[in-house]
């Protein structure tokens, strides 16, 4: 069973109907206790930082998390569920994120580009995961947010993009984790590749 983490904020029916048209058998919950017994748990997200980040402590989610995670349980973390991994954001500097890993999420800066980063862009892949396979290098998948990760840790780095002058981590990936800056569920056929993938995984 996948479970599809609800903190009151994200695209959760889109992501949850994306993955059952897949094969998948899904679960919407905020209970600690679900989140222990799924066997891979999707984080998406849409909003902002500070927000999730007392969400997820509200509803006793926080350390589930990151507990799961470090147990070795199968992640996915779309858009926004990418950018809480890490352990800081400049948008909310005043709260930190789940610190899998060490980094802070920065706001785009370039100059002449529209913000926040929304359409079709394409991807560079820099390292295979199993959750890429079938994926070619190039491909273009849908991004909405203002915020990005870099390229401090090439080691969890699977994929970068890039807008403006900004190159960003496009795709986490390592052994039990996945996570995009896209939304592979409004990606059409390279973005049910992924959630493909993940499911079966």
């Amino acid at each position: 069973m996948i479970l599809v983490i609800d903190y009151g904020m994200g695209n959760l029916r889109s992501v949850s109907k994306a993955l059952e048209h897949l094969g998948a058998q899904v679960k919407i919950s905020s209970s600690p206790n679900d989140l222990s017994a799924a066997d891979k748990i999707v984080l998406p997200g849409v909003g902002a930082f500070g927000d999730a980040v007392r969400e997820l402590q509200s509803r006793g989610l926080f350390e589930a998390i990151q507990n799961e995670i470090r147990r070795g349980k199968k992640f996915l973390g779309i858009c926004l569920g990418l950018q809480l991994l890490f352990s800081a954001s400049e948008e909310s500097p005043d709260l930190a994120g789940l610190s899998i890993y060490p980094g802070k999420v920065r706001r785009f800066t370039s100059s002449g580009i529209k913000i926040p980063h929304m359409g079709w862009n394409n991807i560079q892949i820099r390292k295979e995961h199993p959750v890429l396979k079938g994926v070619p290098d190039e491909s273009f998948f849908y991004f909405v947010h203002s915020f990005y990760a870099g390229l401090e840790d090439p080691q969890v780095v699977s994929a970068s993009c890039t807008y403006g002058k900004e190159e960003f981590c496009a795709i986490i990936g390592t052994e039990n984790l996945f996570a995009t800056q896209f939304h592979p569920e409004k990606s059409q056929d390279s973005g049910l590749t992924i959630l493909k993938n993940f499911i079966e995984w």
